[in-house]
């Protein structure tokens, strides 16, 4: 075995650093860890203005925001006005599709057949209104695609969680709610509505 003062030697030899080193010391960069770079809202010495953020190019457009269609991404028409009607097919995709998405968005606080008692009210959130109101029944789908996408009152927007087309499916099926709760025996076909005439 090795005497004590022995291993102490040579464990405090490790911690000798002997005289500082006068050459740069080698770093090998992982990765890429110091990158060149301009952070967002960081200064720049290279431009005039000091800032490294540049404005676009005037006339220039970013790939995938070419709104070109404002009907589709705004719900108005080429003078502004509010879209009466969906300016989409109404499929029975469409329908499921809003379903879905109305399901996860809007059944929480609206509740699943849009009557404005979904389980927020239950925890003493300020209840909604309900879809079935002759207010929300003769409003404009460009309203309601425009609530959806932008909030109103306490309700939030929803633009960044829910992309345009889903927006408009959510419009279409809020519609087939509302035909769902106030339908009259003329919109059942001819087949069915001679079966609850009687």
């Amino acid at each position: 075995m090795l005497p004590v003062s022995l291993l102490a030697l040579v464990l405090l030899a490790g911690c000798f650093r002997g005289k500082p080193f006068e050459n740069t010391p080698i770093y090998v960069p992982h990765g890429m860890e110091n990158q060149p770079k301009y952070l967002p809202q960081g200064p720049s010495n290279f431009f005039v203005d000091g800032a490294a953020m540049r404005m676009p190019v005037p006339g220039t457009v970013a790939r995938g925001e070419l709104y070109e269609d404002t009907a589709f991404y705004f719900g108005v028409d080429a003078q502004g006005d509010t879209l009466r009607q969906i300016p989409v097919p109404v499929t029975m995709e469409l329908l499921k599709r809003g379903q879905e998405r109305y399901n996860i968005f809007c059944a929480p606080c609206h509740s699943r057949v849009g009557d404005g008692k979904g389980i927020v009210v239950q925890y003493n959130f300020l209840p909604p209104p309900t879809f079935h109101q002759d207010r929300l029944r003769k409003a404009k789908d460009g309203y309601l695609f425009n609530v959806i996408s932008n909030g109103i009152r306490n309700m939030p927007g929803y633009r960044h969680q829910i992309n345009v087309k889903d927006r408009w499916a959510i419009v279409a099926y809020m519609r087939a709610l509302q035909r769902s709760q106030n339908a009259t025996i003329e919109d059942l076909p001819e087949e069915i509505r001679a079966q609850y005439e009687n």
